[in-house]
């Protein structure tokens, strides 16, 4: 008989690993399978498909990046699940605990037993890979090595991770709930509060803002470990000839230390878990929840999702529709939320009893549960924590993006402090007057203002914070007489929007992050279309630039309805971020009317257009155009205006910002 005091046995060790081969066994199977592929790829293709080097280690580290933390999520539980599922039976558990094993020993054997089976596939996959790039003398062990360090860690993080929810419940079938919930908790939470908060807060306009995503592990793993690529420009030759080719010749892999710390993490977990285990008592097998203080964190917990999700749910189903704008009615998203809370609240006390009588003396938690809700409700919809009037300082942001009027401009504080300025005032003014607002998204503005006086614009403001952002939504009414106001939204959204200033940035003229790099031209007339080159795309933004220096290009009509006036050329020029701030690519159509002479002039210089082409779709469809104006008049009456005057409209993609915050 084998001593009490032993901390590892590797009989137990053995007996694990060959009563549960069909696991790991069919998961090297199928892991082995993508070598075996690879090899058979390069095979058909011949000589010509052998990666270089730097090319297998791109492949490694592909994988890494984008597969190993979603496969090493789903495959860690069901280790898990075999691995501790005497903990889940009276019998079995009662049985382990008779061997002459001391709790140490069990589960240092038993953890032992299943990272052995996380990582027996991955041995085998990366055994016949290595072979592989032996084969094809595009081995290289810097990679190697460090895509085995990831397998490792992560596989570590995984298993320990699905060990300590193990020891947390006593059932089987909660295990693999409880686990994706504690990996999701986080996001799913980010998601529904974000939801719920922009049902009320005046802006708010987030239904994920990604404050906590750290929290989640596999999605931080997911977006914040990726692979940098360096290419290098190769001259090939076949017979006479020649071309440039874009050779990989660096790889690396960015965010690994974000492994290194959940891995740290695991360890403070498996810590837990063994604590646990040793104050476990054999009579919790069955339980959903096994660990006594975690039993009301349990029952509240599920009360606050259910909340959350079938509060929301409850009220689409049955208010939504009865609602005046398009925020929350405080009364019904209250009793809403009261109703699915204590739904949730008595589901997990079942749960937690086996047993359906459990309302008795239950008073208190329900009590708690209904003024939990309440107090959500009413602090989100006074807005206790002034979420809805925060506007950050300039000192406070690296940079502020505005979209408005068909436009996204970035602006930054050392170089557009003005700019920033009057965007703040802006921000300002909308939140001073968001009882106006809110009264005119209701009730509208018939019969108090005479239609062609008003219009409604939208208005998205970002304020970017290193790696956070307070983003801000509003759909703003505007009248030409709090235009021709002072201090008003109105006033200043237009004032900012035609200011000379932001029309050089529409343009990005003079701007060191972007820089013109193409462009399309397309004659509705004949209809023809072209490509335009970096000179020809400088050549017609110089143009563009002198029209606006005239008056005659950028100022943006608020108010009227396009009427054909503008010109049948599509312009559309093409930019590229430039700098050590990359800002994506930007794509600006520019409206030809025919009073930008300097354009027009540029582009008949060029080739492009000729003089038959200058006809507005006025002209060119003047049937459209008749009908348009007629149903118009009919509606209005006579006095339409002319025609709006919007010059442009952006499309910008950039990079995804990280982390944002819910103000």
């Amino acid at each position: 008989m084998q001593s009490r005091i032993s901390c590892f046995n590797p009989t137990l060790l053995r007996k694990n690993l060959t009563r549960f081969w069909p696991l790991w066994g069919l998961a090297s199977f199928v892991g082995v399978l993508f070598p075996l592929a690879l090899l058979l790829d390069f095979i058909r293709r011949g000589p010509r498909a052998v990666p270089s080097a730097a090319e297998f280690s791109n492949m490694y580290y592909s994988v890494v990046a984008g597969a190993l933390p979603v496969v090493s999520l789903g495959y860690a539980i069901l280790c898990a699940m075999v691995v501790w599922s005497y903990l889940y039976s009276a019998r079995s558990v009662s049985l382990m605990h008779t061997l002459p094993i001391r709790r140490e020993g069990l589960f240092a054997t038993n953890f032992l037993s299943g990272m052995a089976m996380m990582l027996l596939p991955y041995a085998v996959t990366g055994a016949l890979c290595v072979a592989i790039s032996l084969g094809y003398g595009c081995f290289d062990i810097g990679s190697l090595l460090t895509t085995i360090l990831v397998v490792i860690g992560e596989s570590f993080f995984y298993f320990a991770s699905a060990t300590f929810v193990a020891f947390i419940t006593g059932n089987i079938f909660a295990l693999p709930v409880l686990y994706f919930l504690l990996h999701f908790l986080a996001v799913l939470l980010d998601w529904l509060i974000s939801t719920f908060a922009q049902g009320f807060i005046f802006g708010f306009n987030s239904s994920y803002t990604g404050v906590a995503e750290r929290l989640s592990p596999t999605v931080a793993l997911m977006s914040r470990v990726g692979v940098d690529r360096t290419y290098s420009e190769i001259q090939r030759y076949e017979g006479t000839y020649t071309y440039q080719e874009s050779v990989l010749t660096a790889v690396h892999l960015d965010g690994i230390w974000m492994i290194g710390v959940y891995a740290l993490v695991g360890m403070v977990l498996l810590g837990l878990a063994y604590m646990m285990y040793r104050r476990r008592r054999s009579e919790s097998a069955g339980d959903v929840v096994a660990v006594g203080w975690l039993r009301p964190v349990f029952r509240y917990g599920v009360a606050a999702l259910s909340a959350l999700l079938g509060g929301q749910l409850l009220y689409e189903l049955f208010w939504y529709s009865f609602q005046s704008g398009s925020y929350y009615d405080l009364l019904p998203m209250t009793v809403c939320l009261v109703v699915a809370g204590v739904i949730g609240y008595y589901g997990a006390s079942m749960l937690l009893s086996k047993s359906l009588r459990v309302f008795r003396r239950s008073w208190i938690g329900l009590g708690a549960v209904v003024l939990g809700c309440v107090a959500v409700c009413c602090a989100l919809h006074f807005d206790v924590f002034g979420i809805a009037a925060r506007v950050p300082e300039t000192s406070e942001v690296r940079s502020v993006e505005i979209d408005v009027a068909g436009n996204s401009y970035t602006l930054y504080p050392e170089e557009d402090a003005a700019l920033l300025e009057q965007v703040r005032a802006l921000h300002q003014a909308v939140i001073a007057d968001e009882a106006y607002i809110r009264d005119k998204e209701t009730n509208g503005f018939i019969p108090a203002v005479p239609a062609g006086d008003y219009e409604w614009t939208w208005l998205w403001i970002s304020y970017h914070q290193g790696g956070s952002a307070v983003g801000r939504y509003y759909s703003l009414p505007l009248t030409r007489e709090r235009m021709a106001a002072r201090d008003t939204y109105d006033a200043l959204l237009d004032q900012l929007v035609n200011s000379t200033e932001m029309k050089a940035k529409r343009l990005h003229l003079d701007d060191s992050h972007y820089q013109v790099e193409g462009g399309s031209l397309y004659v509705e007339k004949t209809a023809m279309g072209y490509d335009l080159s970096d000179r020809e795309a400088a050549a017609i933004l110089e143009a563009v630039g002198r029209d606006m220096a005239a008056g005659n290009w950028g100022t943006y009509d608020w108010f009227a309805a396009g009427q054909g006036q503008e010109l049948a050329v599509q312009l559309d020029l093409r930019f590229s971020g430039s700098g050590e701030d990359w800002r994506g690519t930007d794509w600006i159509n520019v409206v030809l009317r025919p009073e930008m002479t300097e354009t027009v002039a540029c582009l008949q210089e060029l080739g492009l257009i000729s003089q038959s082409d200058l006809l507005t779709y006025r002209e060119l469809y003047p049937e459209n155009y008749e009908t348009e104006t007629a149903a118009t008049e009919a509606v209005y009456g006579s006095a339409v205006s002319a025609g709006r005057v919007s010059e442009e409209v952006t499309y910008t993609y950039e990079l995804p910002v990280v982390g944002v915050e819910a103000g």
